[in-house]
């Protein structure tokens, strides 16, 4: 195991200690677990490209780890009113778009590589912003609720494109498995 994946274990971890210190107003701590998770996404894809340390596991490893962190913020910030309902509804499926289409993609194409598409990076970056933004505002009642509303549109308009070209994609690659080669 190479330095990059384990950083990708670290911030897995993260995800079910952070759903406790929100869910018992712990929001300081809940913010800074967060953003040292955020952080460690940006490293380790920093050291496993420049130190030539990508690895298949690793390709693995940082999206689960992605969507265990911010699917256990969002869940537990909508749990306590941080964020609406229908958002966290809207985020958690299309994550499970995404990844019942990988696994039925995996085992219907294998050999296949599976990119991510431009605007899911958007759309995560949009959801990691958003969870830092509340994390923030219940830690340290900083931020306008404008601002805090325009991120929430913003983030379901990204979720949505991203959830609706994934969806385009599976279509695609279902068609070309139809098709004989």
């Amino acid at each position: 195991m190479n330095l990059p994946n384990a950083i990708s274990i670290a911030r897995f971890a993260a995800a079910p200690a952070l759903v406790p210190l929100i869910v018992m107003d712990q929001h300081v701590a809940a913010f800074w677990v967060f953003i040292a998770a955020g952080l460690s996404d940006a490293a380790d894809g920093f050291i496993a490209k420049r130190f030539n340390a990508v690895t298949v596991l690793g390709g693995l490893l940082d999206p689960i780890a992605d969507k265990a962190l911010l699917g256990a913020a969002y869940v537990a910030l909508g749990s306590i009113g941080g964020l609406p309902g229908w958002l966290v509804a809207l985020v958690v499926a299309r994550d499970v778009v995404i990844v019942a289409g990988w696994l039925w993609r995996n085992g219907a194409a294998r050999g296949r590589p599976i990119n991510p598409l431009w605007i899911s990076k958007v759309n995560t970056v949009a959801q990691i912003v958003l969870a830092a933004v509340v994390l923030g505002n219940l830690a340290f009642a900083v931020v306008p609720a404008p601002l805090i509303l325009g991120l929430i549109y913003a983030t379901a308009a990204t979720t949505v494109a991203s959830g609706a070209a994934y969806l385009v994609r599976l279509r695609r690659v279902g068609a070309s498995l139809e098709t004989p080669r």
